[in-house]
């Protein structure tokens, strides 16, 4: 293993990725030949008003709407856009590229070949917003329309394109119910928030809590991993000058809440069988959580109600991975986080993403770990994580 020493950033500025252009240089990544580049994580919008058109007659007034405005990429109520401020901005950034949405798969397959991209696991964009639709039995409902279109575009994508579904996670009836439907539409994993809202009485969700217990009691018998993801929600106190930088530093280092609850809170105590991938906050991130999370049992073991079953190393080592795009200092750690724990991304089309220079970070890849390994975290350990097959 070596400390990557190509320069992954192109010079000058990136730019957003509808100025960017794929050049999908194989023989200088350092790839084997043949090798199947997986991005373990990239995202698309739902291009079309699918909630209002499957939303039965009676209901269709309650449908959250998806339109544009002045360029705009909005969704929510008419008139109440749940798309606002610097989220409807970004999604600006990459509408133009042809294959950022659902209504053109063709047209995205043929971008991330040419940016050296074989297959991809793909998140929803602005859909996210809808997470905390109020209504739960109407959201419930969204949720299923979104199944069943991101279905649509793995079928369509003939093998290129895995849809992350989602699902009931406020109550474990739900949860079953979602969870069946997902599977029955192969979907193969699906994104739980890490901010679950409240529950019927007002009160926070607590996933680590006993009233949760069923609803992970049914993600277990179901069998898929479970995905988190950053970006959910804009920081509670947003900057006046560079917003959307403040977000972004923000949204990038959310994941010790959840990793804590995970370990502390006793759900992969009670849950053996769950398996967590945590995508776009890096893996640079892994190190320092174990770090403290070791010391913080040391420190507060005896004032716990209840202590981890497992050293805090076995939680990492068997139950998650993460995914990255461009993170040398994480590279540059992988004896530590484990080369069977991380996945490549592209992240495309988001403007953070390395379309447009893919090839730079496959080739940093490379330079780490050897082509062998790389071969592992560009395809193989994403593979491993969907339960498909070598």
């Amino acid at each position: 293993m070596t400390t990557p020493s190509r320069t992954v950033y192109p010079e000058g500025v990136i730019g957003a990725p509808k100025h960017r252009r794929g050049h999908a240089a194989r023989s200088a990544t350092g790839l084997p030949a043949g090798t199947e580049v997986f991005s373990a994580d990239n995202h698309i919008s739902v291009a079309d008003d699918i909630f209002y058109e499957r939303f039965p007659d009676d209901l269709k007034d309650q449908a959250p709407r998806i339109w544009y405005e002045d360029g705009a990429y909005l969704l929510g109520r008419p008139g109440q856009s749940m798309v606002v401020g610097d989220f409807s901005a970004v999604l600006m950034q990459y509408d133009d590229l042809a294959g950022a949405a659902t209504n053109n798969v063709d047209a995205r397959i043929r971008e991330l070949a040419e940016d050296g991209v074989d297959k991809e696991l793909v998140f929803p964009n602005a859909v996210l917003a809808l997470f905390h639709y109020p209504d739960k039995d109407l959201r419930e409902r969204i949720l299923r329309i979104y199944n069943e279109h991101i279905a649509s575009v793995q079928e369509r994508s003939n093998g290129h394109c895995y849809g992350v579904g989602l699902i009931n996670w406020w109550d474990p009836r739900g949860t079953r119910r979602t969870l069946a439907e997902l599977k029955s539409l192969g979907l193969k994993t699906f994104l739980m928030p890490l901010n679950p809202g409240n529950d019927d009485n007002g009160r926070v969700i607590d996933f680590s809590g006993a009233a949760m217990s069923a609803v992970w009691d049914e993600i277990e018998e179901a069998g898929l991993p479970v995905t988190h993801h950053i970006g959910e929600s804009q920081p509670k106190c947003p900057s006046e000058v560079n917003s959307v930088a403040v977000a972004m530093m923000v949204n990038i280092d959310s994941f010790r809440e959840m990793f804590s609850k995970y370990v502390f809170g006793g759900i992969l105590d009670r849950h053996p069988g769950l398996r967590v991938g945590w995508f776009e906050g890096g893996i640079a991130w892994v190190p320092p959580a174990l770090q403290d999370a070791e010391h913080v049992l040391a420190s507060y073991r005896h004032m716990l109600r209840r202590h981890p079953e497992h050293d805090i190393r076995h939680y990492w080592d068997i139950h998650m991975s993460a995914s990255f795009m461009v993170d040398g200092l994480g590279l540059n750690q992988i004896g530590e986080i484990g080369v069977d724990k991380v996945m490549w991304s592209s992240d495309y089309p988001h403007n953070e993403s390395t379309f447009g220079y893919s090839e730079r970070s496959l080739a940093a890849v490379v330079d780490a770990l050897g082509p062998e390994d790389a071969v592992r975290v560009v395809s193989g350990n994403i593979r491993k994580f969907l339960g498909l097959p070598g």
